[in-house]
């Protein structure tokens, strides 16, 4: 499954956040190297963050933000980098360091205001990293937790409304890898193994798109097994919630050459 993820709810909500946050005032120019330890007073440090990312240039951006907090680690402004520092890593698509700054706000003021976008913006930092089913899906996994413990810990926000939605895609694409490797021991007659992975798919991903050919596997599967019955069995879950499916018109087809008594039967 290819996945084509759009800017999420955190973009516009972002954009409200940045301007709640920033100075009154014009950005001051800085020197060439934005980044370099020249002490500054927060005042001119934080509105040259923020110019950089109303430019969008996020990397300079978030790299002004963490030195506002290096610089004034005590003032009110270094809680709000924090934060920005994460959103702008997120913008630029440097995601390991949004989530590591995501992190370290949490870590630092787990009873802010702001913690839900905190935990939003960690779930979207893992989101966008997703890959397509042939890869690993230890980050599609990550995504999933992340996005599941911001729906537990704030489940009436809008962070938690937009996760809800990221969620049934990311158990699509879950239950999409299972269903490859599923297929990838059916063509191997390693039918055990088929068995277990589509078995997975109904029992744990049962509301995505690929139960319904899950099902049809199985019946596959059992039926290589010889165990027709199973097969019957899945054929029938299959008829019951996906009557007018290509899967069922396979299956019925593959238990009446199978089992020519339970298609008389039905």
């Amino acid at each position: 499954m290819d996945f084509r993820f759009s800017r999420p709810l955190g973009l516009a909500a972002c954009a409200g956040l940045a301007v709640m946050l920033a100075l009154s005032g014009c950005a001051t120019s800085g020197p060439k190297r934005d980044t370099a330890y020249i002490a500054r007073d927060v005042n001119t440090l934080y509105s040259a963050a923020k110019a950089r990312l109303d430019t969008r240039r996020y990397k300079e951006a978030a790299q002004l933000f963490d030195e506002v907090e290096r610089q004034h680690p005590y003032s009110v402004w270094a809680r709000r980098a924090q934060l920005m520092s994460a959103f702008s890593y997120y913008l630029s698509g440097d995601y390991n360091e949004s989530i590591s700054s995501a992190q370290r706000f949490l870590s630092l003021h787990p009873g802010n205001k702001d913690a839900p976008y905190a935990y939003y913006l960690i779930a979207l930092d893992y989101y966008e990293q997703i890959s397509d089913v042939t890869r690993d899906q230890k980050l599609t996994q990550q995504a999933l937790n992340a996005m599941g413990e911001l729906t537990r810990r704030y489940p009436n926000t809008a962070y938690a409304r937009d996760a809800r939605l990221k969620l049934d895609l990311i158990n699509d694409h879950l239950a999409g890898k299972e269903m490859e490797v599923g297929r990838f021991y059916q063509r191997r007659g390693q039918w055990l193994a088929s068995t277990y992975r589509f078995r997975k798919v109904t029992d744990e991903y049962q509301t995505t798109t690929h139960t319904p050919e899950a099902l049809l596997r199985l019946t596959e599967s059992y039926l290589a097994l010889g165990v027709p019955e199973e097969a019957k069995k899945a054929a029938a879950v299959l008829g019951a919630n996906y009557p007018g499916s290509k899967w069922y018109e396979r299956a019925y087809r593959l238990i009446g050459e199978h089992m020519p008594e339970a298609k008389r039967a039905g």
